[in-house]
């Protein structure tokens, strides 16, 4: 069914919803999100009316602007980024973990092996001497007294 649905899309459909994964929902940007009148101060109807169509025409002016000025420039350094960051991430930074994770299991093993013939015995006999402690709490102890008395 799902398979059926992404077929049928059309590109219409596709570049209606320029932001699937609501990366910007958090942008507010139409008049109700932005301003708003309590009821102890209201504005004449007519300059509210006229505030609200100056400010969505001149929202929609300049981000249009600057879409069609900044956009491009702003996709093609984002893109390059992107790309170094791509190349980064699959021909350097794994590979180098990688060769890394190779070298340190040697280390790894010889460093268990030094624990497991110093520190392990250590503690087990320390273990066995402490496990002969033996704690007894009492309560019938005289309580004490407040020796400063006002």
């Amino acid at each position: 069914m799902e398979s059926t649905k992404t077929q049928n899309v059309t590109v219409e459909e596709l570049l209606e919803d320029r932001d699937p994964n609501h990366l910007n929902q958090h942008v507010q940007l139409l008049w109700d999100d932005v301003i708003g009148e309590p009821e102890g101060g209201r504005s004449p109807e007519s300059a509210w009316r006229v505030s609200r169509f100056c400010f969505k025409q001149s929202r929609r002016c300049c981000y249009t602007v600057l879409s069609i000025l900044l956009a491009p420039p702003c996709a093609l350094v984002l893109g390059c980024g992107f790309a170094c960051l791509a190349f980064e991430q699959i021909w350097c930074a794994t590979p180098g973990l990688r060769c890394l994770r190779v070298y340190c299991f040697s280390i790894r093993s010889l460093c268990q092996s030094l624990l497991a013939a110093t520190v392990t015995p250590t503690m087990e006999s320390i273990g066995h001497l402490c496990k002969h402690i033996r704690v007894n709490i009492r309560k019938d102890a005289p309580e004490e007294k407040d020796l400063l008395i006002i």
